[in-house]
């Protein structure tokens, strides 16, 4: 069965059929939030990075929030396939101790842990990440604002009710309980330009350092009431910041790639582009719009989905499912990873077909 659909927006598509998908058209590459499922995009990851983009020599701007972050980050790693595989391990291997009489681990249990993870992963590494010759890295975070602007046991649930409100109402007006605040990787003495325009959302950016990088990064992964909020990052506005995909879920930008490179390539888990982690049942703003004209997303087929283990892509549902069965979670996303190898298989015959035959393949996004 074939695993892999690609969708395009109509600029995207019209690119493909003159001159097909090749590595030096691709300027800018997005990695969503959404937790375990991103594990199924590891064998693209070490496919497009390891194997196809080294083709070219443009610059590239990779965007991220959350697990999306984590792995944009480990992209700007050298020997990065390595890396790759080591995220994967270290991501499936999680395991968090449940006090008695809790259904789950606390957030300040998680996040301790969490913080480890990531200074055992990058320890020493920093500078690979914000050094790197071509990759431009984008941390995506959320910062609270107002009576959000501290973590507080009953202010934090009543700020994200008001946000959740204000979001059903217009998505801009969200930005008066949330900021999307971008820490960008350093370009000679300031931070690299965004790609995408923010007249969208209410938006800061930051310049990307070695004394802000483990925080920002933490602070993209740390979801509400399961991690702690991370609080006064350094060079950033003070405040309580958050995982990014409650600003921007799926990243869902108004992008503005370079002309030379004009390809937004984004490998994603599902073809829609959801704007905000509060619109995931607003089903109204899961359309394509002319944000997304330049993009092409790598999806699975949901057939192909439902042949994974419990018919689904591993999510966080899982940990409560599978409980203190650590080896059974374990063998069932591990599983999803081994068959996700073929998303890779399939996007690697894509690229090497001519234009017209590649064109045939594409759909609308």
């Amino acid at each position: 069965m074939p695993a892999l659909r690609i969708h395009a927006g109509p600029l995207a598509r019209a690119h493909i059929a003159q001159h097909g998908l090749r590595p030096q058209d691709v300027g800018v590459i997005p990695a969503a939030a959404g937790g375990p499922k991103g594990l199924i995009l590891g064998p693209l990851d070490r496919f497009v990075f390891g194997a196809w983009l080294p083709q070219a020599s443009q610059p590239v701007d990779l965007i991220g929030a959350s697990i999306g972050a984590w792995r944009m980050a480990t992209a700007c790693l050298e020997d990065s396939i390595t890396a790759f595989r080591r995220l994967e391990r270290d991501y499936i291997a999680q395991d968090y101790e449940v006090p008695p009489g809790r259904k789950g681990p606390t957030a300040e249990h998680v996040s301790e842990r969490f913080g480890q993870n990531l200074q055992a992963f990058y320890g020493g590494r920093i500078g690979e990440v914000l050094g790197h010759p071509r990759y431009r890295l984008h941390i995506v975070t959320s910062r609270g604002r107002h009576v959000l602007g501290r973590e507080h046991r009953v202010a934090t649930p009543l700020g994200y009710l008001g946000a959740f409100l204000a979001n059903t109402v217009h998505r801009k007006a969200m930005g008066a309980w949330l900021e999307r605040v971008v820490f960008s990787a350093p370009l000679a003495d300031r931070a690299a330009p965004l790609p995408f325009a923010t007249r969208d959302y209410r938006t800061r950016q930051v310049r990307l350092e070695e004394g802000n990088f483990m925080p920002a990064l933490q602070a993209s992964c740390s979801i509400p009431f399961v991690l702690k909020a991370i609080h006064d990052i350094p060079g950033a506005p003070p405040g309580a910041y958050w995982d990014g995909g409650i600003t921007d879920y799926h990243l869902h930008l108004d992008y503005a790639p370079r002309a030379a490179s004009p390809i937004v390539l984004y490998p994603h888990f599902q073809r829609a582009v959801v704007p905000g982690w509060l619109d995931k049942g607003l089903k109204w703003r899961h359309r394509a719009s002319s944000f997304l004209d330049s993009m092409v997303v790598l999806a699975p087929d949901a057939d192909w989905v439902r042949q994974l283990p419990n018919g689904k892509l591993p999510d966080r549902k899982d940990f409560p499912h599978y409980g203190p069965n650590l080896q059974a979670r374990m063998q069932a996303w591990t599983t999803a990873v081994r068959a996700s190898e073929q998303l890779a298989d399939e996007f690697a015959a894509f690229v090497a077909l001519p234009p017209e035959a590649q064109a045939r393949q594409v759909e609308a996004l």
